[in-house]
């Protein structure tokens, strides 16, 4: 598929019908702070999600940018204001004013609802938003020390994106209301496609790879080294000793190739390893930059045999979960959200791995077991997983949507902060 004919069927894609609204749901003016809905960041795409929904049920939104939008104020899916991002790495210099410019002369309750790491969120002017509902990610044990006083504010009222923050927080006293991560129903088992012009294309022809090798898939932000979170290392390390078995075996990398990103140079990498040029393939680059659509994805997770995702820690990771919407099997860390993510795969044993940035345990995903969960998933029968589609059902945003975030926005409406930290 061209360049130009893949990014004429990202727009070409249409939104999922929208559910009736609820009746009896309490309007409310929601500043939603989190990454621009349109960026391919986890972040993006599940503020994409969750604020189409919100809109649906006529809340009145705007996203404040912290990535993804610079300059100017823009207008995104027909109606929702956005804000740009501010000077500060984070945008936390510019939060509260634009609290205070959407909130200004609105009757409904106003809150602010924060999707990012609020550890990295150290603007004091923060503490003057009155409501603050905090999507926060925890991918430690335990939570960090500096998570947990920024959701012990008076003024903050933390979600839980898995039961493993639920528990987290709860360990330190820190009550939650917990809405998991969800994905898209464009996300399910898709052989082939239609691409812009009427051609069916397939996760395989994606790939460039034959339909009869077993392919192993990552998609994983190549982001970060100290540590590396996405454990390039142990899982290349790793396929490499199951593929000197197996010379039917290729490696898809559905991210970043160079350390452009303050990542892993992964051509390095894959030499360091020994992995064999022919059975290793990545992501067309620059599609990968402009975001590919999401139906591609689908298909890519679909021609896949599994999804090799373990990692050092996952504050949720729809990865996992997008995959197993598609009928593929997967592979993921036995810590932190990734345990409770599995409905069809492997679950491996980890050692502990101190981060001193974040005072508290990552995991290193250790090494023979992930060879081993690569060779179960070898013997496993090809195709389609029922049982992994029917696991990730539970994740579908329409779902999540009426089953935690509209009883979640009932119970913000409903509630009062203390006022000892809020300023006047």
């Amino acid at each position: 598929m061209s360049n130009r004919a893949m990014r004429r069927q990202q727009a070409k894609h249409t939104k999922p019908p929208a559910p009736p609204r609820a009746a009896g749901v309490t309007r409310q003016r929601i500043l939603w702070a989190s990454n621009a809905p349109f960026s391919a960041t986890g972040y993006g795409v599940q503020t994409a999600q969750v604020v189409t929904r919100l809109t649906r049920d006529q809340h009145e939104v705007a996203i404040a940018c912290n990535y993804g939008l610079q300059g100017a104020e823009t207008v995104w899916n027909g109606g929702v204001n956005l804000y740009p991002c501010g000077v500060s790495g984070y945008s936390d210099d510019i939060m509260n004013a634009h609290a205070q410019h959407w909130s200004h002369g609105s009757e409904l309750p106003s809150l602010v609802v924060i999707l990012f790491d609020v550890w990295a969120l150290e603007n004091p002017g923060i503490k003057q938003i009155p409501k603050i509902a905090a999507w926060a990610p925890v991918d430690h044990q335990p939570a960090p020390p500096k998570v947990i006083a920024w959701l012990k504010r008076d003024n903050v009222m933390p979600i839980a994106m898995s039961r493993f923050a639920e528990r987290m927080m709860a360990d330190d006293g820190v009550k939650s209301i917990y809405v998991p991560h969800a994905v898209e129903p464009i996300f399910h088992p898709t052989p082939s496609f239609a691409d812009a012009d009427g051609k069916l294309v397939t996760g395989h022809d994606l790939m460039g790879v034959k339909p009869d090798r077993f392919v192993v898939m990552m998609n994983s932000a190549n982001k970060g080294r100290t540590p590396v979170r996405k454990c390039f290392g142990e899982n290349l390390l790793a396929f490499s000793i199951f593929a000197k078995n197996h010379p039917d075996a290729i490696l898809y990398l559905h991210t970043e190739a160079s350390a452009i990103a303050t990542g892993v140079d992964l051509r390095t990498l894959i030499r360091g390893c020994g992995i064999p040029e022919n059975q290793v393939c990545f992501v067309d680059q620059y599609l990968y930059r402009m975001n590919l659509p999401q139906q591609a994805l689908a298909a890519l997770y679909t021609a896949a045999d599994v999804l090799l995702a373990t990692s050092a820690g996952e504050g949720f990771g729809v990865p996992v979960v997008e995959a197993q919407a598609c009928g593929t099997r997967v592979i993921v860390s036995d810590w932190t959200a990734q345990t409770e993510l599995v409905g069809d795969g492997w679950a491996v044993e980890v050692q502990p791995l101190w981060d001193p940035y974040q005072d508290a345990w990552f995991a290193t995903p250790m090494i023979p077991r992930i060879v081993d969960a690569l060779e179960a998933a070898y013997a496993a029968e090809r195709g389609l997983s029922q049982r992994a589609v029917d696991f990730a059902a539970d994740y579908d945003a329409d779902v999540v949507y009426a089953k935690y975030w509209r009883p979640a926005l009932e119970q913000l409406a409903a509630w009062t902060p203390t006022v000892a930290e809020v300023a006047t």
